[in-house]
């Protein structure tokens, strides 16, 4: 059975900074690219950082410079580090695993407010 629990999610006051993480189980981690997404109150679901099984990245243009996306697969883990969280971030993230089959997350509520 594959899971993805993503947890990091809360509060925080503009500017601030989250780390997001994202065990996955039940799937060979290392051979699947691992995204980011999240969507917000009436938007749809978006990508907003991808890693590729070579560790190659990509970004949503509006998160460059302020998020970073790493894999470790030892630990079968995904992270989103998110620097200079403006109000605009707010939104549920979501954990996704690509090899051909897709996989979710149940998501992570980030709430960037003062």
């Amino acid at each position: 059975q594959v899971q993805l629990v993503e947890s990091g999610g809360g509060l925080v006051q503009p500017g601030g900074s989250l780390r997001l993480s994202c065990a996955a189980s039940g799937i060979m981690f290392r051979l699947y690219a691992m995204g980011w997404y999240r969507q917000a109150p009436g938007n749809p679901r978006e990508l907003v950082a991808l890693i590729n099984v070579d560790s190659t990245t990509q970004y949503v243009d509006s998160v460059k410079d302020r998020f970073t996306i790493t894999r470790d697969n030892a630990e079968n883990t995904v992270y989103l580090q998110m620097n200079s969280l403006k109000p605009e971030d707010t939104a549920v993230y979501y954990c996704r695993a690509q090899r051909g089959a897709v996989y979710w997350g149940q998501g992570t509520q980030v709430t960037v407010s003062s």
